[in-house]
């Protein structure tokens, strides 16, 4: 039994040993400049410095000039730096059209466009279609239309409703419906969205 614990006890000393000398051996031939970053987390602040590129734009009107990482979305960057929130994100995916903004009078699903992407560019959200309190043509004909239910998806609808119309591609119901594929409503208030746009579309000027 003697003789067992000694081999065991033996045993464990070098363990111990291997792993104090790996640990030392390690350090030893860590650069210092190394460990100090680590210690003082510099390496993230100049991660930071590098990473982030200048962005200028015109988002409703006003200049906004900041510094953003490359991977941000024009969504985030319009919901979480700005906090224009009523831009929304569904998918993510480009698939549902709630992320719809208009970029230099186009429309553009924002979540599938980076921010930097779009230097220089002017952008349109839905907070920026009304005249102060006075309501966009196409908010108004949503309203007395009941062109919503939840409204998680009119921001997105409304945005397209108005390109389609700047479009032109008003000339029948189910063009305006083709043209207005790309925004989902999962309560399925296409009717009366069609029936917005139609009257927006008569009133014979640009929406």
């Amino acid at each position: 039994m003697q003789s067992s614990d000694k081999k065991t006890n033996q045993s464990d000393s070098r363990r111990d040993f291997l792993k104090k000398s790996s640990l030392i051996t390690a350090i030893a031939l860590t650069p210092s400049v190394a460990v100090k970053a680590a210690e003082n987390q510099a390496d993230e602040r100049f991660a930071e410095l590098f990473e982030k590129i200048p962005l200028n734009l015109t988002v409703n009107n006003k200049a906004c000039k900041t510094s953003i990482e490359p991977r941000v979305t024009l969504l985030d960057y319009l919901r979480e730096e700005l906090h224009l929130t009523g831009t929304k994100k569904g998918c993510d995916h480009g698939q549902c059209g709630a992320c719809t903004v208009h970029v230099n009078g186009e429309r553009v699903n924002s979540c599938l466009s980076l921010a930097v992407m779009n230097e220089g560019k002017k952008i349109t959200t839905i907070e920026g279609l009304s005249n102060g309190d006075e309501l966009h043509a196409m908010q108004a004909a949503f309203i007395k239309h009941d062109g919503f239910q939840c409204g998680y998806c009119t921001p997105g609808q409304i945005m397209s409703a108005v390109a389609c119309v700047n479009e032109g591609h008003t000339n029948s119901r189910g063009e305006i419906s083709e043209y207005m594929s790309g925004n989902i409503c999962r309560c399925g208030a296409y009717p009366n969205i069609v029936d917005a746009i139609v009257e927006v579309s008569k009133g014979g000027t640009e929406a």
